[in-house]
């Protein structure tokens, strides 16, 4: 889904702004590989709405607690625990909810089964809590939603919605919650230059949760993911 004019990194360039740039082609190819709302059918916008609901309404919290338990650096720690704060004082899960049901769009088995094996790879890689790739695919991930979140408006309104506080509240604070994120990214590479740590793959997280994004996106195939969850 990447395309190639993402090129490489430039390790060159200051420790973030390489990052961040490549991490914004691929945002930008993400964006531009969404099928056009308006031909979708119902049946089409509701498994979208559903299994981006499967996915975050139980998980980003997980994740972003994962980020927490994993830096080392005063600095991340408080940029990740104000986002923390802010997920659980508004209740987020439970705004996503209401923003579901409202475009009858609750999650059903086969959403959950539809995203199980690509959900499962990126909790497992939270598990490892590998700092600077956590830090990375969050940074990621708040930056592609708060683009995302006027499409998945423009499905639920298509389905009938006038529900819209959820992507109202993460079409803006998600960009503070990026720039924040960098931030803590900077941060966290310093402390591990200083340390001497080295990182293999600092875009794993990455590349696992636009795996995960395309099955959000594309027409499941729910066979295949019971397989291998059996």
């Amino acid at each position: 889904m990447t395309s190639v004019s993402c090129g490489l990194l430039t390790p060159s360039r200051s420790q973030t702004a390489s990052i961040q740039e490549h991490i914004d082609c691929i945002v930008n190819d993400l964006m531009a590989s969404l099928p056009p709302a308006e031909r979708l059918s119902a049946d089409e916008r509701r498994g979208m709405i559903a299994r981006y609901s499967a996915v975050l309404e139980g998980n980003f919290i997980y994740w972003m607690t994962g980020a927490y338990l994993s830096v080392g650096s005063d600095l991340a720690r408080s940029i990740i625990i104000e986002n923390l704060h802010e997920e659980v004082r508004d209740c987020h899960p439970g705004m996503l909810r209401k923003f579901a049901m409202a475009a009858h769009a609750v999650p059903k088995d086969t959403d959950a089964l539809a995203v199980y094996r690509s959900l499962s790879n990126v909790r497992l890689f939270i598990g490892r809590l590998s700092p600077v790739p956590i830090v990375v695919m969050m940074a990621f991930f708040e930056g592609f939603i708060q683009r995302f979140m006027a499409y998945l408006a423009d499905l639920a309104h298509r389905q009938g919605s006038a529900e819209q506080e959820y992507t109202d509240v993460h079409g803006v604070c998600d960009v503070a919650h990026t720039k924040e994120l960098f931030r803590a990214l900077e941060a966290e590479m310093t402390l591990a230059d200083e340390s001497g740590k080295t990182t293999e793959n600092i875009l794993e997280g990455v590349e696992l949760l636009q795996t995960l994004i395309q099955d959000i996106v594309a027409k499941p195939d729910v066979s295949s993911a019971a397989t291998d969850k059996n």
